[in-house]
Order: C-alpha cells, then structure tokens, then sequence
C-alpha cells in the first residue's frame, strides 16, 4: 500500500468516524508499514487536504459540470487528494498525481458508475485549466476556515493579526524537539542527529530547543530510542521555564498527557525533587511513564488522578502545581487541522470545567507557593477571563510578572497569550499567579 491509498484511508475515517486525523494517520502509517519517504508523503496529503478543503472543493466547483455536494464523499476525497498535488505541491508529477487518484477511484469506488473516468476528466481538466480558473477572495475559502471560527479569531486576536494567523494555520507544522539536558547538550544532538540524517537547527529564541527537518519516523532514530529529545512546541516549554522551577522542589502537574510539561520540569529540577504527573485516563498514564522512562527521569510519578476530585492529603503540599487544562485547542489548529471544522458550540461548556480544575487544584498550593495556569487557545473566557474569575473568589492568589526572554517585551501583568505566526510558536495562553504566605 502506497502513500496515497494510506491517505485517502485516513480521510475516509476521519469523515466517517469522526476522528483526528494525526491519531488516525499515525495508526495508519504503521498499519501499512510506509517507509519514512512515504510516512512523509501520507502526512503531507492528509494535513494539505484536510487544511485546504474549502479552497479544494472553490476549485472543484469550477472543473465539475455538476454539484460539488452530489459527489460521492469517497470520490470527493480522491478529488481533493489529486487537486493538492496539482496545486498545493511542487514536487509530484502531473502524471502521477492523475494516474495514481484514478487507480484510487478504480479501487475504491467500484459501485459508482465511471468513477475513474471521472476522476480522469476533472483531474486532466484541472492542469488545462490552472491558469484561468478563479482565485478565491473571502478568506473562508482561502484559507478553508468556517465563517464563524474566522469571526470568533477575529474577535479575539484583531484583524491585523487574523490573516497571518490563518496563514500560519495552513502551514505545514515545524517539528520543534526539547533536548534532554540530563543525558546530552543541545551541540552533541545536532551532531547526532545530522550524522542520523536528520537536519537540525537551534530555535531562533528558545535555548536547548531545535528544529527538525527531514526526520521521517521519530522513533526509529537512535537519538530518540536513547532518550536524548523529546517533542514539544517552545510554548509549552516557555510555560515551564515561566515557573521557574528549582531543584528539590514538589511538584503537581495535574493535567500532564502526553507527558511534555512533566519533562520539561524534571529537567528544570535538574532531576531532583517529586514530580507528581496526573491524567485522569488510564492509557494516558502509561504513556506519561514509559515517556519518562525513556528519558531516564526518575522523579516522575504517574498517577490517574481526576482534577476536578479533591484528594485531602494533597492540600498545602505542594511549592507548585501546573494546570494546563483542557481548552478548546484553538491555538493549535496547524497541528490539528480538524479543530477547525468541529462545532463552536463546545467552547461554551469548558470554562465551567476549567475553573473547577482551577479551583480544586489551587488546594495543593502551599503557601507562597506558584500555581502556573495554561491553555493551547486563544479564547479570551478560556485564558484571561478565566483567570479573573478565579482571582475575584481567591484573594488569596495574585498574579505575578512572567519571567520572560529575549525578544519578549517585559512583562508586568503575569499574563500572556501568544499568537501562531508572532512568535513561532502554538497559539498560547500562560499565567503565574502567587498564593500569599
């Protein structure tokens, strides 16, 4: 099985099962054993058609004599898969591009009367036609978000900011890995993982951070199965770096899958000190430990724990808990582009979860110890909201200036919210507040 057939299958699931295509997709490439050249390609086409569906099916509308939604949803799919390559890559064949949906068509839609016919004539049609067909104006179709996520981003990053964020969001993602400080140094990985065929360069701002290219399967690298890096945005590690956090300490993270902030502090720790690294499902627990295990952290301790459920001989014990709740995800659209297109309606239900967690985990902070609150969205009722809400029934926490690098501007306010596209970073919400002595 080929990269194409890979992708339509995980378009396929996603649509008729509503899943996410990064989870979908990694199931997939294993499944069909892809070497890392096609594991790469499969990811591309998935990512491109799911980022780009609208501006796919403006194209669509033009090249068919009829409907774009009388299509059958499998021949859609193919047509947007062959659509991607002709327009959206640079690097694949025409021919190719053409033969292989058609073969897709053959395979897959056998019931529909001269589906690979038609996929030929629209697809063949397409490359006559690049030239003059009509570009899209609304940014809807452009950058293939619903008009009313545009609205909402617009409501709370501005319009100046709206476009390059939606830009960013169709781009292809930058795989940023943190570097084990306790095994190696940020120079001996780069040379590790270039001698493994592997570009890498350090973060622009962010130190003991790099960015990968040409990687294919993580996993397979020996670097990787060694223990020396692990995936994470430099957001979410600025977050930690925020906490400050020192050697000896005790620590909650208690909404911590997959892993990446408990990482971040043990490292921070210099791998002294308790880190107590929650979720409240199960498999999630397995994977914060076997992360931890690969990475040699030895004070980590995984436990299922929900965060909303008060457990008494936590209260007070803690110099600092984490809470980088569940949000709507709305900064991290590039990773995931099927947020885009799931229903608005669920935003309305997360605060009251979220300040639960705030309020129930704010109990373990010792006095004059930190509580570091997150979020991956840049919904205002989510992030700063949020933290207001919280601070108007706890007097008894403040908000404190975030220790911030270059090129931050100094910050007073202990709040941050970070933009995709500003930065190079996810789309990011960070907030230290002080529990008085």
């Amino acid at each position: 099985m080929g990269a194409r057939e890979t992708a339509l299958n995980v378009l396929i699931a996603c649509r008729t099962h509503d899943g996410w295509s990064n989870g979908v997709l990694k199931e997939y490439v294993a499944r069909d054993r892809l070497d890392s050249r096609d594991s790469a390609l499969a990811a591309r086409l998935c990512y491109g058609v799911v980022q780009n569906r609208n501006l796919l099916d403006f194209y669509l509308k033009q090249l068919l004599t009829g409907r774009v939604k009388d299509l059958h949803p499998v021949i859609r799919d193919i047509l947007h898969l062959g659509l991607y390559q002709l327009y959206l890559m640079d690097k694949i064949p025409q021919s190719a591009a053409v033969n292989e949906s058609v073969e897709l068509a053959k395979k897959y839609c056998r019931k529909q009367r001269n589906a690979a016919g038609l996929v030929n004539a629209v697809l063949r049609n397409a490359i006559r036609s690049r030239d003059s067909l009509q570009q899209p104006t609304s940014w809807e179709d452009k950058y293939s978000h619903p008009a009313d996520l545009i609205n909402l981003l617009k409501s709370y990053v501005g319009k100046q900011r709206l476009e390059s964020m939606l830009k960013v969001n169709n781009a292809i993602a930058p795989m940023t890995v943190q570097v084990n400080t306790l095994q190696t140094s940020a120079k001996e990985l780069q040379e590790k993982l270039e001698a493994e065929g592997v570009t890498a360069q350090n973060h622009p701002w962010l130190s003991d951070c790099l960015v990968l290219s040409g990687t294919g399967d993580l996993e397979r690298l020996s670097s990787f199965q060694e223990g020396l890096f692990y995936v994470q945005d430099a957001a979410s590690k600025l977050s930690i770096l925020c906490a400050q956090l020192q050697p000896g300490q005790n620590v909650l993270d208690c909404c911590a899958a997959p892993g990446g902030k408990s990482f971040a502090a043990a490292m921070a720790m210099k791998g002294e000190g308790s880190i107590t690294s929650c979720d409240v499902h199960a498999h999630k627990i397995d994977l914060i430990a076997k992360g931890a295990e690969r990475l040699g952290l030895n004070n980590i301790f995984a436990k299922q724990q929900d965060a909303t459920v008060f457990r008494p001989e936590w209260q007070d014990c803690f110099d600092t808990v984490i809470a980088d709740v569940p949000c709507s995800g709305l900064g991290i659209i590039r990773k995931k582009p099927d947020i885009r297109y799931k229903a608005l309606s669920a935003i309305a239900e997360l605060p009251a979860l979220q300040i639960r967690i705030l309020e129930n985990v704010s109990r373990y902070v010792k006095p004059g110890g930190l509580l570091l609150y997150s979020t991956c969205t840049l919904v205002r009722e989510e992030n700063e909201g949020m933290v207001e809400a919280f601070l108007r029934t706890h007097p008894d926490f403040t908000t404190e200036p975030l220790p911030l690098p270059l090129p931050f501007p100094k910050n007073e306010s202990g709040m941050l919210a970070l933009v995709p596209g500003e930065y190079d970073t996810d789309g990011f919400f960070i907030c230290r507040l002080r529990r008085k002595l």
